[in-house]
C-alpha cells in the first residue's frame, strides 16, 4: 500500500510489537536450578540481546542512534536502543533530535525457577517502537528463531495516522489480518497459534504454543537415559502443565 499512496509530509503512523517469549526446562536440584539461571544469565547478557537487537534494527531497516544497556544483580538484562528509518536520521552536524521517543527497541530478561517443583523459566520481553514507514514484523522469524521459544505472545498496534496528498487521513499503510501472516508456515507448524484481533483498532494478539516436547531437550544437566519411565512421563506432564498455564494467563493446576 505504501508504494501506491503518496503522502503529504512524513509518514508519522506508529507500530509498536510487543514480543514476549518463554522458555521452561526442569532442573532437578536446587544446584541444577542455580546453575540454570548462571547459565541463562551468561547465554544471554546484556552484550548478547544487544547482538541481537543490532540485527533486527538491520532487518526491519532502521538506523541505530544509541544503545543502553545494562545487567543486573542478582540475574537478568535489560537493552534499550534508540533509532530511526532513512528519513529520520538527523543531518550532518545538526542536534535536533526530539523525534527519538517514538522509535525505540528495548529488551529485559527474566529466569527465575520454583524451588518446590523444579520447574525453572526464562522470559524475554521485547518492545519495538517505530515511527514511519518501517514495521517490526518482518523480524518476527528472526525473534522466534533467537531464543528457545516454548511460549510467545505477541501484540501488535498501529496508532495514530498519517495524511495523503488529497487531506484524506491513512491510520494503517500495510495489509494484515493477523501477526501470523509475517511468520513463516514452517515456524507456524511447530505451535498452536490463537489471534485475538480488534480490527476496528488496528489492534492484533497473537499467542503460540510448542507442540512437541522432546523431553532432553528441557532436561538441564540431566541424561534422559537417567531417569526411569515414570519418572519421563512425570516431568513431562508437570512441563506442558507449566505451558499450558504460561499460554493461558491463569493457573489451572493448583
Amino acid at each position: 500500500m505504501e508504494n501506491r499512496i503518496k503522502l503529504y509530509g512524513f509518514n508519522n503512523l506508529t507500530k509498536s510489537l510487543s514480543f514476549n517469549i518463554y522458555d521452561v526446562c526442569y532442573a532437578r536440584t536446587k544446584k541444577a536450578q542455580e546453575e540454570y539461571v548462571a547459565y541463562i544469565d551468561d547465554a544471554y547478557n546484556s552484550r548478547r540481546i544487544t547482538d541481537i537487537i543490532i540485527h533486527l534494527t538491520e532487518i526491519i531497516g532502521a538506523k541505530i542512534l544509541h544503545i543502553s544497556r545494562q545487567d543486573y544483580d542478582p540475574q537478568g538484562a535489560s537493552a534499550t536502543f534508540l533509532i530511526a528509518d532513512d528519513t529520520m536520521i538527523p543531518a550532518r552536524g545538526t542536534e535536533t533530535l526530539a523525534h527519538l521517543d517514538k522509535s525505540h527497541v528495548t529488551v529485559h530478561t527474566y529466569p527465575e525457577y520454583h524451588p518446590d517443583t523444579s520447574i525453572a523459566t526464562f522470559r524475554v520481553d521485547i518492545d519495538v517502537a517505530t515511527c514511519g514507514k518501517i514495521t517490526p514484523l518482518t523480524a518476527l522469524d528472526y525473534l522466534i528463531g533467537s531464543f528457545d521459544s516454548d511460549i510467545i505472545t505477541m501484540d501488535y498496534r498501529v496508532r495514530g495516522f498519517t495524511r495523503s496528498l488529497d487531506g484524506s487521513k491513512i491510520f494503517i499503510d500495510h495489509d494484515i489480518t493477523s501477526i501470523q501472516d509475517y511468520i513463516d508456515t514452517s515456524v507456524l507448524d511447530k505451535y498452536d497459534a490463537v489471534d485475538i484481533n480488534v480490527y476496528q483498532a488496528n489492534m492484533f494478539h497473537t499467542k503460540m504454543l510448542i507442540k512437541e516436547i522432546n523431553l532432553q531437550n528441557y532436561l538441564f544437566n540431566t541424561d534422559v537415559r537417567e531417569l526411569s519411565p515414570r519418572d519421563r512421563l512425570d516431568i513431562t506432564d508437570s512441563l506442558r502443565k507449566e505451558m499450558i498455564e504460561i499460554f493461558s494467563g491463569k493457573n489451572i493446576y493448583i
